[in-house]
């Protein structure tokens, strides 16, 4: 019976170490640019909510670009102005940590990848007050 667990312990760590590694084939060395600004489908109905992420999309999320890099390096460019940091995948890639260029969690963004693929790449971040989900598509910038 222990070495069932084991082996069960084991194909999971293998899978989601596989999870993790894939989502960051599809992360890295891309241009990920913003193109629409959406409220998570699952909120209720809040016109203030509706209104700050077509207020995001026009204006603070309108010249917006994303990369991930080697070594854990994350750069978001607004309004082309690039800051960078570092970042993690958690949660069997499902997940991304984004933290300053220390790499120290006191100002860490966690940010839940809810689409992944070679040219789509959709997350939902919060806001001050609410979540949205950020839409963006593979750039040749």
């Amino acid at each position: 019976m222990k070495q069932y667990r084991l082996l069960l312990a084991c194909c999971a760590t293998l899978l989601l170490t596989a999870c993790s590694g894939s989502t960051e084939q599809l992360l890295q060395h891309k241009i990920w640019r913003v193109y629409d600004v959406q409220v998570p489908p699952e909120d209720s109905y809040n016109i203030t909510q509706i209104n700050q992420a077509k207020e995001f999309k026009s204006g603070y999320y309108s010249n917006a670009y994303y990369q991930f890099l080697d070594h854990n390096l994350f750069i978001a460019t607004i309004g082309d102005k690039p800051d960078s940091g570092r970042y993690q995948l958690l949660s069997g890639g499902k997940v991304i940590s984004v933290t300053g260029n220390d790499g120290s969690r006191k100002s860490e963004h966690l940010v839940t990848i809810t689409r992944l693929d070679a040219d789509h790449f959709d997350m939902e971040v919060q806001g001050e007050d609410y979540k949205f989900i950020l839409l963006c598509k593979r750039s040749d910038h």
